[in-house]
This record gives C-alpha cells, structure tokens and sequence, in this order.
C-alpha cells in the first residue's frame, strides 16, 4: 500500500538481502562497478544488492536505503550539499513515519555511494573496503527458476514488461484491427482456422530479435529505470519439455555503462531449418534483478533459394500467349485471353502424411505453408482462407529483381485429437493481376509497360516438421509428378487502376473447389476451350512458367532506355521465343501484408434516384466495400447513370451491380468525381474542365469498355443469365479482393434499397501506429488529421504518392514525408524495404532512379545518365540515415554502404557537368530561378531548382560521412565530409555574395522557395550570419493567386459571405478583382520540402508563435481552406483542383512531424541511434487564444515517449488570453532503458520559475491511455471538430457556408493529465529555474515527470501588415532573436541525422 508518496513494504520485500557481521566500512567499489561474474550462468551481482548491503552493515535502516535508492536513480547530477540536504530532508520525512531515522551524515555517505556505483559521480569519500569475495559469500545469487520457462505463462515479479515482440522488425498480428466478418465457408470447410493473420518469416542467417517495454504498474521507478538481464528462449512450437529447445541464450547481464540491448541476433550452436515454427520469449530483469516474461510469440524459418522444391507454375494458355507466334495479336487481345484469372490447387493424401510420420516414428509438430504468386495471390485451405490480406501479396518490388514469399502455419488444419493425420486435404490459391498482369492501356504518368510482366504464376510448397525436427517438403509446385492442378476461376477480370469484375455464378457453382470434397484428378491430356465460361470448374494440369528473357537482357535493355548505358557497350542477346519477363529470387516477406486496418460504417446514405445509392463514409481511405449481407437483387433502370452501365452484360441478358469509387463530389452535378481519381490521368477533363475529347479518351488502347471517358475506379459483380441460381447469388457477394480505390464515396447501382450493414475496409501495409498529436486547436488538429489520413491511404507495400492516379513510391514524396510517417508508425521494416527497392533499382554507373523501380517520368529534370532529379534520388541515402536514427539498424548501413559511396561516386563525375548542360552557370550571374528540375514541389512561390539540386548533392555526402561513422570506415566518412563541405562553401559563397544578408541567389528577389528556410535549418547558413538571416526572412511576404477554381468560387459566392472575406482580409485587390491570396507568415506558400524548413526554424529559433500562428491559418492555402472544401485527406496541391491535382496525398505532409515535436514537444535527440534518446522542448504560443494545451506521443523500438502541456489557471474571460500571468503544467514519460532530454523556452518574465518532480511509482499508463481514448472516441462522435464547409447549391450556381459538426480537428486532452495519474506517488518538487533561464538542457531517466513554470506572461500576437503581408516588428528589431548567442551551436554535426537536409 501507499503511504507518505512511497511504497510500504509490508508485502514483500523490494531487496532481499541476509543480515551479516559488520565489516571494516567500506570503500567504493573497485573495478567493475556492478561486481564481477561467477557461476555458470554469468550473473552479476546488482548494485542495489551491493549498496544494501553497505546500507545494513552501516546500521542504515532498509527503508532508508530503499529511499536513497529511489531518489539517486532519479537525480541527474550531484551538486553539491543543497541537492543532499534536499535529498536527506526528503527521506527523513518519509522514513520517520516509519518511526526509524537515520543521520544526515549516514544518509550522505550512503547517497554517495549509490550514486558512485550508479556511475553518476566519480570516486570520492573513503568507505572502508569490503572484499569482493566476503560480498560474493554474504549476498544471497538469486536465480530465475528455470523449470517455469517453458510455461505459456510465468509468475512475473519485475517491474519492466516486454511487448510488442518483433523478429527482423517483423510482429505477428493474431488478427487484422479491420478484419471483416469471415464469409460463409464451404459446408465441407474445415474447422480449423490459422493462429494468426500474419506469421513472420525469416531466413534462417537473419535472425535477430527485438521487442519494446513498458513499466509495470504500482513497479518502483527505481527499479523500472533500466534493464539489467535479458534472456532468450526459443523453441520448436508444440513441443514440450526442453526438447524443442533450440535456443537459450541464458541470463546475458547488461552493465550500466552498455547501452540497452534493442537487438539480440541468434547465437545458437547451430542455425535452425527451414520449415520450422518457432516459438520464443524473453525475460527481462529490472534494477532489482526481478524478472518479467513475455508470452510466447512466433516465428517462421523460411527456405533460401536452394531450399526451394516448389517451380513458378502457369495455366498453359496463359503462358501461351507470351510466346513469339502470338506476337500478330495486340497486348490487349492476349491480356484479354488470360482472363478469367486462374485458380491452383493441390491435394495432400492422407497416406503421405501418414508415411512421413510412420517412417519418422514421430509426431507432426508443425506444418508451414510458403507461398508466392504473381500478380497478387490468396491461399487457403480445406475451404478456409488463410488470411484477410491479398490486395497487393506480395508487396511491389521489381519483380524481375526479388519476389516475397508469405508464410502461413497450417498445423492445425493437419493434426487430429491426438496428433492423428486422418485425412486428405487441398490447398488453394486465388489469383489477380496486381503489379505483374495488368491491363496494358498506355500513360505518361505510370508507365506499365517499363515494369516486369507476366502469365498468372504460383510457387509454393509445404513445410512438415516433425515433434524430433525433422523436416519434409510435400506438394511442391511443379507440372509433372504432382497434384498441382489449374482451372478458370470467378473473378473475370482485376486490375489496381480500374478494379475488379466478379463473377458471382462461378462463385457459387465451384463452391467448395479447394476441399477434398471438391478434388477430382485430372483425366487425360485436357486443352484450353475458347469460352472462359465454359471453363468453369474445369481442371488442368499446369505448365512451368517459361521466359528466355535473362535479368542481365531485361536490365541492359531499361539501362539504355533510361540512358543509364551507352549504346556502344550494348551486348548481343539471342531473340527471344518466350517473351516473359524473368523473375527474381524469392526472399521472405520484409513487410506485413496489405490488410484491413479499420473497418467504418457509412456515415450517410443518400438515394440518388434511379436505383443508385450514395454512401458517404466519413473519411477518404485506401480499400473497398465489405458488403456483410451481400448486395440486394439488381433493377434495371431506364438508363444506366454514366459510367454504371455494362454494355456487354445488357447484350446479353446478364445482370449486374456496379460500384464506384471516389473521393469527392463533382460540384455541379453530385455525382462522384471520377476525374480525380481517373487511374493512369486518363479522362476527358469531366462536365466543368473538358481537356479532351470523350472519343479521344475512350479510344486509348485497350481502355475498358463503359468507363465512358474516364478511367475509373469501379468494381462489378455480374451473374449470367444462364445461372441457375439466379439473382438470390447477390446475396453472396462480399467484396473486391485484388484492388484498392481510393474513395470517401461510394455509388452503387442498381438495386431497389441500399446494401445492408455495407463497410468500408481501410486498406494499408499493416504496420503499428505508434504516434499521436493532440490540442485544443481544432485547425492545428484538423491539419495532422488530414496528413494521417492520406498517409493511411497510401502505404500499399510501397509509400506512394496517390492511391488511385499513380500509386507509385517517388523519392522525393519520401524525403518529404518521412519524417511525418517516423513520428506516426513503426517504419523499420517498411523503409528498411524500401531501402532495399532503390538498391536494386541503382543502375551501374551509380545512378539512383527517381522512383524505386524505373519509371522514367522525370528523369528530364535531373542531370542525366539514368539518374532521378537529384532530390528525388536522394531518397535512399537519406533513408537508410534518418532509420539508423529512429531503429540503429546496422545491418541496414552495412549493406548499403557500398551503394551510397558509388552514388556520391556518380555525383562527383556528372553534377556539375549535368547542371552546366542544363543551363546553370557556375556563379549563378545570370540565374534567375526555377530551370530545370522539380525543386520545392507545387509550392505557391517560384522554386530555386539550383539550390535544391545542390543542397541534395551535399545532403548525399552528410548521409554517406554519417554511415561511414556508424560503420567504422574513417575513409567513407571523410570522402562524405568532403563533398559536404565543398558544396556547403559553395552555397554560402553563391547565396551570401549579393550582401544581402538574405540567402538569396545573386538575382534573387526574395520571392523562390526554398530560401533561408533552408539555408537555415540545414545548417548551411554560417552560423555568426544566421540570426540576420532569420530577420531578413521576416521581410518576405505573400500574394494573391489567379487559379481558376479559386477566381470561380468568388464569382459564386455571395456577396454577404464575399463582404466578410473582405473584412477578414481573405480576399484581396488584384487588379481590378477581388482574389484569394497565399500568406507567407498566416497560412503556407511552401512546397513538400520548406514546409518543413520553415516551421521548424520558425520554432527552433524563438519565433514558435509564428509557426503556430502558419499552421492555424484560415483561407487559401492551408489546412482550413482544404476542410472547409469537405477534405478528410491532405490534397496534392495548396489550391482547389477539380480536374488534375490529387485529394489524397501526404506529399505536404511533413508539417505533421512539426506538430509532435514542437506544437507538443517530443522528438528523437537528434544524435540518438535507435530512438534511444527523446528531446522533450515545448513551444508555447505567446497567448492562448492560439493554443491551451497539446500532447504527442513519439514510439521508439524501446517503448513510448509521450508529453503534454497546457495552460493553467487561465481567466474566465477569454480576452485576458493576450495578457494574463498563467501557470503551464508539462508531463513527460520516458519509457524504460531510454533517456530524455528537457529542454525549455527562455522565461517569458523575472518571475518566471520551474519546477520539477518524478513519481517513485508507475501508475497505470495503459489504463489511463485507455480511459483517455474512450473519451476522445466520446467527443469525436459527438463532433467536436471542424464545424463548416462550402456546398455548391446546383439551382442557384452558388457557393453556400453550411454549419455542420464534424469529428475530424475534434480537441482531446492527453492520457498523461487523467486523474489517476494525478493521483500518483510524485516525489518532492524540486526548483529548476536556472535550466530554464541559462538554455541549459537537462538530462532525465526513465519515468514520469511533472514540471511546473509558474508566472508565465501571455502576451498578444504580432500583428504583421496584413495576411499577405510580412513581419516588421521582427525585421526592424535590433533583438535579433533569443537562440543567437552562440554562433558554434549552428555547425551540422556529423552524429545529427536531423537537420542532414
């Protein structure tokens, strides 16, 4: 129990200890501070241990010691007497009600001590000296029981949990967060199901194990501060005992001066075998050498390349048609053959598993199933699909280069009551198009014909290990001497750009196909009929897949192509017979899958008439419909509304329901707007911006039939009028599995009422979130929103830039938006993945592509030679650093290493030649911006390429210095160091000499982005210059805008509501009209790069007010303008489009990582490695009607850092905001084994002072997170968020302001100030003003923090001249800014993977 803010021992002891004589006193320990290892096991005694013991022999009372104990841990340094008095009076106060006391003198020594063998002070007082030996005999070596490891559950003393257990960053997942109702199964289905909906899969030589922690509730903060052991159990799963050990690492001790453990690779005698499931835990031990176990997790070991049994496998028509002699027929004539796609299938006798296990003399202890398929690929099992995922399986690589295989534990399908194999089974596996085989209809924008292609193919085979290990491999995909069969399936046509057409009749009449129920042999040597109906159920054997393409052909032919490769060096290939693309070498999924993260119910319906039904679902996402209860039967309407109808299906009587997809309303007519979300761009402009001719369009080659001009996002489900069942088989109907649309809307025509209980499945790569914001300000809120929604939408295996135009990972949306995706999810597989897709893209000469598989779309813009535009191919440098930041991956650098040296290599051969060819002269005398090269991305102002050009190039050489230091390698780093520097000098010389003090090119006008923004936060600026820098910045204004839409709006708007956007300066003169304008200091004008360089400086640099004051802008060109335009997801473009630029995407989105680290203050210490070290600084805005409070939580691979800040004791009357004297209260938690760092805003007055206490116990952070985000749910279905947007009022062709509450931008306060968190044990406050008011940075433990800065003075805001005008109350001031007193501080350091670009 808890009395006096400390924990009563009257249950159990905290330290066990056993009283002994008393000794000479004693001296600081010798040597190893910890003590030394002995016994088999390797266990160190704890310091706790040795330091009680000391206590007792001193006469010191142990819940003395334990106080002591408590309070040393937490203390970052020892200053003097004042700290010891402070401490002494603390303990005293408590120990008294325990009737014991001890003297100050006796307590200082014993702080002393504790604190020395902590590692906080050096040596100092003479103890005495106790022989290590008597300290060994005299403390009891407690030990962790060894027959309860294997237990699936353990009695768990310690104060750290393990969770989130990872192997090579991978987590199982039991089960999707949005996994939708399982469909009805087969009669004949079997009973089993698989454990979980991902199981990861590794290589044998890869293992490496990781997992996060937490405190334990009501644990000592003491105790919980850091790990001390760690252990590592793993066996074979379902085995029993320790014979299915394969692993134990035995207690490994981890000193005070080693870093925490955030890895552990296997270090087993010998390496396990493919095939196996392995199950491990870890049991961690805290400060008190008290243990805690995980649960057992899984893990997969999966074959190499010469483990593989399993051949790729093809319906034999399919891979007919990439044959010489089908050359006279079009791509799209043979594409066409190859639908409907192929199902495969295999049967598993019950006599095989019975003679493995007979001839074993064994049991079965696991049974694998790896799979891969190209396109996309579903397995399943006796009827059962094996997993929710499929949209996008495998993930997108270069599939000519590496293909991913999924693994999936099946062993339940195979064992009986007693592990009896009494049966025969059938694996199967459903097939779509996806990345491989899509529908060839030609773009400027995603050139489909550069990607790798190919028949529908399989490889696959079966894992049986035995309880004694042995392992077996059955069923193989081959075409000769096994079971593998192939037939026509139910789904007539799927591609990721126009969506999927299901044949419900096929459905339902091969029911039960992948049963033993279902199997029948395959008799005779059966052909292909013409009728893909016809073909129903009618099974074949397949055919190898077969290409004389060779990778080294198909690289050298996209070598030339990208002009990568000189023709001259071209080298003979024989002419190809078979003309399909070859496929890579087969690795472990690096990711999870594509699955369903959240499952959303329509937040309308509305009957558009017709048959056709509206469905509003809130939000914009990345996924499709889930219709629970099917679809009700179709109507036939007069005629279809555009784009619904089927001619063929009309021709010939069929039946059908269409489904399309959208994110917006098109405004004058109310129907979706297909334009936006057209795949490839293809469309003719829609109703309101007709750019082509609907004929132009709608003859592109092999455009879909009744798209109507547009390529559209539209599923069908058809049922022939030969079914015998009818149109009762709708209510079968489910949802599309091998594409993903992109929509807030959905239209559904044409049935007589709207679908029953109709979901929408949010699909993404299932990674963790880990981040969160929060604050009062609905705008701000709205913003970060707006950002997790696009970024949700477009993590598809691959971070791309739009979900339905283009769906592909560009460079420089990565080096963008990465920082935004770090703070929100666990990214260390992800961009680990990522990394490696940009490995195998870079050509041979050292060129970097501007998307991670070749695409040549902007490759005009950058210097040539195959390379991307230098930003856009700087991604995978700066990638593989900003991980190393947030995960200390070394493996990572390690085997990149190579690849960013020979980009650097490129660089240096070709960057000057390339810019000078590109008009660039070398001192820029005759530059006036924006040449060639995409620079700050659709920003409002002009773009200074040639900065962003060569800032990139010196960004590449910080990146290779900063891995070269990582790695070990002096002569790596100093060649990056090199280039840095030389181009750094280079910039300054370029952007300083016109004496402007500005950051300027020479005949630059203030007026291109980036600017000092950049030069700013990059550290290229010198540092003596870098405070005149920043007041200059402050001279730059904003401007009004001409576009189209933006001109439109205002003649469609009332004059009432045009009169107030006059009064509120949202409009603005432009001649003789009145125009929306773009602000420079109330809203954005930046592009996807100085967004990020501009808030952050702004904030960094004492001007946070102003940052704040950009992100809660109202009208054009901010977050506002895009909500009250109906947004849910960040657009492409600051301006409204209704025709070309994208509603979803998160390429602006890098002003969500600026919300978490400086709105609410928490971000990685810029030199950390692995998210070891969290920097805690919170801005605060200079008056609370901006901002009352704020939140974020940052996840690392230790655990969760979170902080809140708000505004106390603020009046009643809200206009004393701008001047009223308040209290701020700040909480922090760092999570176990990790480090913070507080850093503070200077005083706002004299009477400024801080404070600062730690709670000696953890409370319940789950708990109150739960109770937290229950109450948040609460108020976001009470729509306490954004209240307005403009509707188009078709009658009156006029924009009108609708009133209306919404949940997105709803405020919610932070975990960390619910009440039981209040309640906590707190210790005593302890006055840290001089921190604050000398810029001084204060180190902090593990725990949790409540700070408190009484006397803060709000202030009113600036007021500028204007919304498009600047700032000169900063550019006037002789204050050139509060963070210029040291010029030293500005140098980029090389451990600083921050501000590296």
């Amino acid at each position: 129990m808890r009395m006096g803010g400390v924990l009563r021992h009257s249950q159990q002891p905290l330290i066990t200890l056993i009283m002994v004589r008393r000794p000479r006193s004693l001296p600081p320990p010798r040597g190893d501070l910890i003590g030394r290892r002995r016994g088999t096991r390797g266990t160190i005694i704890p310091t706790g241990r040795r330091a009680s013991f000391y206590a007792l022999t001193c006469g010191i009372p142990l819940v003395v010691f334990v106080l002591v104990w408590q309070h040393v841990q937490l203390l970052n340094s020892l200053e003097g007497g004042g700290e010891y008095t402070a401490l002494y009076d603390d303990v005293d106060e408590a120990a008294a009600g325990r009737g014991v006391s001890s003297s100050f003198a006796q307590v200082s020594d014993l702080v002393k001590f504790v604190a020395y063998e902590s590692g906080l002070v050096s040596q100092g007082d003479d103890y005495g000296y106790l022989d290590d030996d008597e300290v060994d005999e005299q403390i009891d070596d407690d030990k962790y029981d060894d027959t309860n490891l294997l237990q699936s559950t353990l009695e768990n003393t310690g104060s750290i949990i393990p969770f989130e257990l990872s192997v090579n960053h991978l987590k199982v997942i039991t089960r999707a967060p949005g996994r939708p109702p399982t469909p009805p199964l087969p009669p004949t289905a079997s009973v089993a199901t698989t454990p979980e909906d991902f199981l990861p899969v590794v290589l044998p030589s890869e293992l490496v194990f990781r997992w996060r922690h937490r405190p334990k509730p009501d644990s000592s903060t003491v105790s919980a501060a850091k790990v001390s052991a760690y252990r590592i159990i793993a066996r074979r799963i379902n085995t029993e005992g320790s014979d299915g050990v394969l692993w134990d690492s035995e207690k490994v001790i981890i000193k005070p001066n080693e870093e925490q453990q955030s890895s552990v690779k296997w270090s087993g005698i010998s390496l396990p075998k493919a095939g196996e499931i392995i199950q491990w835990r870890v049991i961690l031990w805290d400060m008190k050498d008290q243990p805690n176990s995980s649960s057992f997790s899984k893990v997969a070991i999966g074959p190499e390349e010469h483990d593989w049994k399993g051949k790729w496998i093809v319906h034999p028509l399919d891979m007919d048609t990439f044959n010489a002699d089908m050359k006279k027929k079009s791509d799209c004539d043979r594409w066409t053959m190859r639908r409907s796609l192929p199902l495969f299938r295999a049967h598993l006798s019950a006599l095989t598993l019975q003679s493995i296990l007979a001839n074993d003399d064994d049991s079965l202890a696991s049974a694998l199933l790896v799979v891969s398929g190209l396109g996309s690929f579903r397995a399943s099992m006796d009827g059962v699909p094996l997993s929710p995922s499929g949209p996008i399986d495998p993930p997108f690589t270069d599939y000519s280069k590496r293909v991913m295989y999924r693994g999936f534990d099946v062993t339940q399908f195979l064992t009986g009551g007693k592990n009896v194999i009494d049966q025969s089974h059938v694996i199967g596996i459903t097939m779509g198009s996806g990345w491989w085989d899509h529908r060839p209809v030609p773009s400027s924008i995603v050139k489909l014909g550069l990607l790798p292609r190919g028949p529908s193919t399989v490889n696959a085979q079966l894992f049986l290990t035995t309880s004694k290990g042995n392992v077996h491999v059955v069923i193989p995909t081959q075409d000769k001497g096994s079971t593998w069969q192939v037939s026509r399936g139910h789904i007539r046509e799927s591609d990721l750009f126009t969506g999927e057409m299901v044949d419900l009749d096929v459905m339902s009449s091969m029911e039960g196909w992948d049963t033993s129920s279902g199997w029948a042999e395959v008799v005779g040597n059966t052909e292909s009929t013409p009728s893909p109906y016809e073909e129903v159920n009618k099974w074949i054997k397949p055919v190898p897949y077969r290409t004389d393409v060779t990778l080294e052909q198909r690289v050298q032919e996209m070598a030339i192509k990208a002009k990568a490769m000189d023709r001259a060096g071209k080298k003979e290939f024989p002419k190809s017979v078979n003309s399909a693309s070859p496929i890579g070498y087969l690795v472990p999924s690096e990711i999870p899958p594509v699955m369903s993260v959240e499952r959303i119910a329509p937040d309308e319906i509305q009957n558009l008439g017709g048959g056709r039904w509206l469905i509003d679902y809130g939000k914009a996402m990345s996924g499709m419909i889930h219709f629970d209860e099917g679809l009700p039967e179709p109507i036939v309407p007069d005629e279809y509304p555009r784009a619904h109808g089927f001619k063929a299906a009309t021709a010939n009587g069929d039946s059908f329901i269409t489904v399309i997809y959208g994110e917006s309303l098109e405004m004058t007519t109310g129907d979706i707007n297909r334009v936006l979300v057209a795949g490839l761009g293809l469309h003719d402009g829609g109703p309101r911006h007709k750019s082509k001719s609907a004929t132009h369009t709608a003859h592109t080659f092999c455009f879909p039939d009744d798209h109507e001009a547009i390529l559209s996002q539209r599923d069908v489900y058809v049922i022939p009028k030969e079914s015998k069942k009818g149109k009762a088989l709708y209510a079968e109907a489910r949802q599309s599995h091998f594409t993903t649309h992109s929509f807030r809307y959905a239209e559904i025509c044409c049935t007589a009422e709207p679908p029953k209980n109709a979901h929408a499945l949010l699909y993404r790569t299932a990674i963790p979130e880990w981040g969160t914001f929060d604050s009062s300000n609905v705008l701000i809120n709205g913003g970060y929103e707006l950002v997790k929604n696009a970024m949700n939408s477009n993590l598809l295996s691959v971070q791309s830039d739009c979900p339905h135009r283009e769906k592909l990972p560009y460079g420089g949306d990565l080096v963008a938006d990465s920082p935004a995706a770090l703070h929100m999810y666990d990214m260390s597989a992800f961009y680990k993945k990522t990394v490696n897709d940009w490995l195998e893209a870079q050509w041979d000469n050292g060129a970097y592509t501007e998307t991670s598989i070749w695409q040549d779309l902007n490759d005009y813009a950058g210097i040539g030679h195959g390379a991307g535009e230098t930003v856009w191919a700087s991604a995978p440098p700066v990638l593989t650093v900003r991980h190393m930041q947030h995960y200390g991956d070394i493996t990572l650098l390690q085997k990149s290493i190579s690849h960013h040296v020979k980009w650097l290599d490129f660089l240096d051969k070709y960057f000057d030649a390339g810019m000078e060819i590109k008009g660039y002269d070398k001192e820029l005398d005759e530059y006036t911006g924006q040449k060639s090269g995409l620079g700050d991305w659709l920003a409002m102002r002009s773009r200074d390429t040639y900065l962003t050009h060569t800032a990139f190039v010196m960004a590449s050489g910080r990146c290779v210095a900063y891995i070269g230091r990582k790695v070990g390698l002096a002569s790596v780093e100093d060649k990056g160091m090199a280039v840095a520097k030389k181009i750094q000098d280079r910039l300054v010389h370029l952007y300083m000499k016109n004496g402007k003090d500005n950051f300027d090119f020479p005949l630059g006008s203030e007026s291109h982005t980036p600017g000092p923004e950049m030069g700013l936060y990059t550290r290229i600026v010198p540092g003596e210059k870098r405070c005149i820098v920043l007041k200059n910045w402050f001279r730059r204004s904003g401007h009004t805008w001409p576009g189209d839409e933006e001109r439109l709006f205002i003649k469609e708007m009332s004059e009432e509501d045009k009169q107030v956007w006059i009064e509120t300066k949202e409009l603005t003169k432009r001649g003789d009209e009145w125009a929306m304008g773009w602000s420079q200091w109330q809203g954005f004008n930046e592009g996807i790069f100085a967004i990020r360089y501009a808030m952050k400086t702004l904030s960094d640099m004492g001007y946070h007010n102003i940052a704040l004051r950009k992100a809660a802008g109202v009208g054009m060109a901010t977050p506002e303008y895009m909500m009250s335009h109906n947004a849910t997801t960040m657009w492409e473009s600051w301006w409204r489009s209704e025709d070309l630029y994208s509603r979803n995407h998160p390429m602006l989105g890098a002003v969500a990582e600026w919300m978490s680290s400086s709105a609410a203050g928490v971000a990685l210490y810029p030199t950390t490695t692995g998210g070891k070290k969290a920097l805690f600084w919170p801005r605060f805005p200079k008056s609370a009607t901006t901002l009352e409070y704020a939140s974020a939580v940052q996840g690392s691979l230790g655990g969760d850092y979170a902080i809140a800040w708000r505004f106390e004791e603020l009046p009643s009357d809200k206009s004393e905001y701008n001047s009223a004297v308040v209290k701020i209260r700040i909480r922090l938690l760092i999570p176990p084994g990790n480090e913070g760092v507080l850093r503070l805003p200077l005083p706002s007055s004299e009477s400024t002072s801080v404070s600062i206490r730690h709670s000696l116990l953890m409370p319940n952070v789950n708990d109150a997170r739960a109770v937290a985000e229950k109450e948040c749910s609460s108020r976001r279905k009470a729509r306490l968020g954004f209240h307005y947007n403009w509707n188009y009022d078709r009658e009156k062709n006029q924009w009108v302001k609708h009133l209306t509450g919404k949940a997105i931008g709803t405020p919610c306060e932070s975990f960390l100030f619910q009440q039981s968190l209040d309640d906590a044990s707190w210790s005593r406050e302890t006055e840290i003003t001089h921190v604050m008011s000398q810029r001084r940075d204060k180190e902090l433990s593990p725990g949790l923090y409540d700070i408190t800065i009484s006397n803060w003075q709000l202030e009113k805001e600036v007021e500028g001249t204007g919304r498009i005008g600047n700032l000169p109350e900063y550019y006037k001031s002789d204050d050139l800014a509060p963070y210029c007193s040291d010029a030293t501080t500005f140098e980029w350091n090389i451990d600083d993977a921050s501000h590296i670009i």
